[in-house]
C-alpha cells in the first residue's frame, strides 16, 4: 500500500508546481512526508522555496493595536471563516488585542487572566463565546513591540474591520525624527513587511533550523552539479548568502522600487529627517501561519460510520 494519498500528491503539487509523476516518486522516496518531498524535489531544481505563508489554513482573525509606545499583534483562531465574520467574534478579538497592548508582554495565560472590558477575565469571556457562538476558539499566539523614543506603527493588509483581518503588521521605529515623518515610513515599511514575509529582522535573526535545512538542499544542488569540492562548498555558501538577503528584512529590496535595501531606505529617512532612525523590531502576524488544515476524507468517513 501507497505510503501516501491522492489528497498527499494535491497539496504537495500546491507547494511546489512540481508535475504529478514528480510529486508521486518523491512521496514514495520519502515515506509519504511531505515536507522531505518538498525538499526533494528543490534538491533536484523542480521546485522553488516556498513561503511559510502558502501553509495556512486556521480561520479566525489578527488583531493588532498600539497604546502609547507599545505595539501588539494578537491570533484568535475559530473553526470556521463563518465565525469570524461574526461581530460578536470580531469585538471579542478587538477588545481582547487592546487589552494585551496596556499588558505588554507575551503571555498568552496572563492574557486570558487579565481583566475584559466587559467584566470578568478574557478567558471568562472566550469560554462564553465558544458557549454561545457554538464553535471553538482559542488565543494561538501575541507578540508586542516598543520603542522608548519614536512610534509604532501598525498596518493591517485587506482588513474586515477596523485593525482586524488576516495579515497584521507592526513596525517599530526607534527616532527622535518627526512623528509625522515615521509614521510615514512606518507604513511603507508596513505594507513591504506584509508583501515581502521577511522571517527575520536581519540574518543573524534567522531561524537556525531553518538555515540548516536550506544548506542541506544546497548541499545535495552542488553535489550533483559534478563540480569539484572547493566550488561546491562555494555553491553553497552562496545560496545560503543568497537565502539570507532575500528573507531578512533589513537586506530585503524594498517592494516599492525593488532595488533599495530596506536598511539604506531607513537609512535615507533618517537622512531627510535630520535624526537617526532605527528600525528596532517588527511583527508580521498572518492568520493560520505554519498550521496545516487537517484533511477529511469523507468518503473514508461514511464508510467507517456505517462499519463497511
Amino acid at each position: 500500500m501507497a505510503a501516501y494519498t491522492a489528497a498527499d500528491v494535491k497539496a504537495l503539487r500546491e507547494k511546489t508546481g512540481a508535475g504529478m509523476m514528480d510529486c508521486k516518486k518523491a512521496l514514495a522516496e520519502s515515506n509519504g512526508d511531505i515536507e522531505a518531498a518538498v525538499d526533494a524535489l528543490r534538491a533536484k531544481g523542480l521546485a522553488a522555496a516556498q513561503k511559510k505563508s502558502s501553509r495556512t489554513a486556521a480561520e479566525g482573525l489578527v488583531g493588532v493595536a498600539v497604546e502609547g509606545g507599545k505595539g501588539v499583534a494578537v491570533e484568535v483562531n475559530s473553526e470556521t471563516d463563518f465565525v469570524a465574520k461574526n461581530d460578536q467574534f470580531q469585538d471579542f478579538v478587538r477588545k481582547t488585542t487592546e487589552v494585551a497592548a496596556k499588558q505588554g508582554a507575551d503571555d498568552i495565560e496572563a492574557l486570558k487572566s487579565a481583566s475584559y472590558p466587559d467584566g470578568g477575565t478574557v478567558g471568562d469571556k472566550l469560554t462564553d463565546n465558544v458557549a454561545t457562538i457554538g464553535e471553538n476558539q482559542q488565543i494561538r499566539r501575541m507578540k508586542t513591540v516598543s520603542v522608548d523614543n519614536g512610534v509604532v506603527v501598525p498596518y493591517m493588509h485587506n482588513a474586515v474591520a477596523p485593525n482586524l483581518g488576516k495579515i497584521g503588521v507592526l513596525v517599530a521605529l526607534e527616532s527622535k525624527a518627526d512623528t509625522e515623518v515615521l509614521e510615514g515610513l512606518g507604513k511603507s515599511l508596513a505594507m513591504h513587511i506584509a508583501a515581502a514575509f521577511p522571517q527575520a529582522l536581519n540574518a543573524e535573526g534567522l531561524d537556525p533550523d531553518v538555515i540548516e535545512r536550506e544548506r542541506a538542499i544546497a548541499k545535495e544542488k552542488a553535489a550533483e552539479s559534478g563540480k569539484p569540492e572547493n566550488v561546491q562548498e562555494k555553491m553553497v555558501d552562496g545560496a545560503i548568502a543568497k537565502f539570507a538577503k532575500e528573507n531578512a528584512l533589513l537586506s530585503q529590496l524594498f517592494v516599492m522600487d525593488n532595488k533599495t535595501p530596506i536598511a539604506d531606505v531607513v537609512a535615507k529617512a533618517g537622512k531627510d529627517a535630520g535624526h537617526e532612525i532605527v528600525l528596532k523590531d517588527y511583527v508580521r502576524f498572518q492568520l493560520g501561519e505554519g498550521i496545516e488544515k487537517k484533511q477529511e476524507d469523507f468518503a473514508a468517513e461514511v464508510a467507517a460510520t456505517r462499519g463497511s
